[in-house]
């Protein structure tokens, strides 16, 4: 068989990867040798949903016995992936809301993904857990405080791993980061900038030709708070050891008014579109603060709505140095050649890439988001095939998702501290950092 110059990259891809991980004593994929593969149902096959079921099916030993999508356009299309790449056309489930229990239940799945709209994350992740399936459910994991618990009660009850598919904990900036952190390079940890700044108004919320409502466009009606939690804190919660010794004390939240919406409106539609004229419940930016049972703070900010270029902001500072994103640079005590001069993160990046990345950063562009999707998958299923908890557990889940409900309450009650629930009863005391430990 000759193999395309796409399929090579690929299939060399994985080869790299597995060699390099078995090196460093993990293995985010599946050898050819294992007897049984994975089998894996994916509920929401929209373009989020056929995107990470392209990689899904960049693996080896996966099988995808089941889809699930109320669209039965996406379900097509998705099944048509599943086809295209050898395997048997999996079954559709479209009837209703609640078919995807019918996928959940089936004996000959071990792991759902879960990409639908975000209020049914929660909802779909607890009936996974419940029919004994590992589950992956993208970002949020959950949209109320009630559905945060119910996630963890439901793993504590089932010890069924639930993982949420937060990608920008797996980038590869941010995971040598960890590593400097680990290894003492910027001191004790004091404080962290975090942000998803991304303008969504005109592809996301919107559509781009009518300026009518996409299905995200109801929570910027419905609700005033940190819409978008996970990305922000992604990296964070790792840096911080937040859940492994560390955790949320309490945060406040305070948002702007509406302008970004209606103006953006005004310019591309006129003044006399529905829109434009609409009230809308969303603050154009949200800025939480978080301070932590250790005393150290955390600023998360929300801006999803104004004209800007993609940004995440991260700068986390310690008590020998800080590394600030946006600048792509460092300072470190002792260590950089100028005194209060900013040095350059690159030659840190190359001295600390972590293992995960020394398998695959030449291949990482042949995957979306850089290939921290392909990395995060990877673990995932590795998890399911060994039956061991997953990279980012429940605890991990709730705690990154759980700020956007507070901040909702802080914000509506004139921005006051809201105590932050301890979702792990107290374990976060004795805990030992599992993320990303590099031998």
């Amino acid at each position: 068989m000759v193999l395309s110059r796409r399929e090579f990259l690929k299939a060399n891809a994985v080869a790299t990867v597995s060699l390099a991980a078995k090196k460093h004593g993990i293995n985010p994929r599946h050898s050819s040798d294992d007897p049984k593969p994975v089998r894996v149902g994916v509920v929401g096959t929209g373009n989020r949903g056929r995107s990470l079921l392209g990689i899904l099916l960049n693996l080896q030993k996966i099988e995808v016995p089941a889809l699930c999508d109320i669209n039965k356009d996406h379900l097509v299309l998705a099944q048509d992936m599943v086809v295209q790449s050898g395997r048997k056309k999996p079954e559709g489930y479209d009837k209703d809301e609640y078919i995807f229990k019918k996928l959940m239940e089936r004996d000959d799945i071990d792991a759902v993904i879960i990409a639908t709209y975000w209020e049914w994350h929660a909802p779909m992740a607890v009936s996974g857990m419940k029919a004994g399936k590992y589950v992956g459910v993208e970002v949020p994991a959950a949209y109320t405080l009630e559905e945060c618990w119910e996630l963890v009660n439901t793993y504590e009850e089932t010890r069924t791993p639930c993982m949420m598919l937060e990608n920008w904990s797996f980038r590869r900036d941010n995971l040598a980061v960890l590593n400097m952190i680990r290894q003492g390079l910027l001191g004790e940890i004091v404080h962290c900038h975090c942000a998803h700044s991304h303008d969504c108004i005109d592809h996301w919320f919107f559509d781009p030709e009518t300026g009518e409502d996409r299905w995200a466009a109801k929570y910027l009606l419905q609700h005033n708070r940190d819409q978008y939690p996970t990305h922000q804190l992604g990296p964070v919660i790792s840096w911080m050891d937040i859940g492994y010794g560390d955790y949320y004390d309490s945060l406040t939240s305070t948002a702007t008014d509406c302008f970004g919406i209606n103006d953006y409106f005004i310019r591309r539609f006129g003044p006399d579109h529905p829109n434009a004229m609409r009230k809308y419940a969303q603050g154009d930016i949200v800025t939480t603060v978080v301070r932590t049972k250790n005393g150290k703070s955390i600023v998360i900010n929300y801006d999803m709505q104004l004209p800007r270029p993609y940004d995440n902001r991260w700068m986390i500072q310690g008590t020998r140095g800080i590394y600030n994103e946006q600048r792509n640079a460092v300072y470190l005590t002792g260590l950089s050649p100028e005194y209060h001069k900013w040095e350059s993160f690159d030659p840190y990046q190359e001295n600390h890439e972590h293992a995960w990345w020394k398998a695959m950063k030449d291949q990482s562009g042949q995957f979306s988001h850089g290939g921290t999707d392909y990395l995060e998958l990877s673990l995932f299923i590795d998890a399911v095939r060994k039956k061991t908890q997953t990279p980012i557990d429940v605890y991990d889940s709730v705690i990154m998702s759980v700020h956007g409900p507070l901040s909702e309450e802080s914000i509506a009650k004139g921005s006051v501290p809201i105590k932050v629930p301890d979702f792990t009863r107290g374990k976060w005391k004795t805990r030992k950092p599992a993320f990303g430990i590099d031998p």
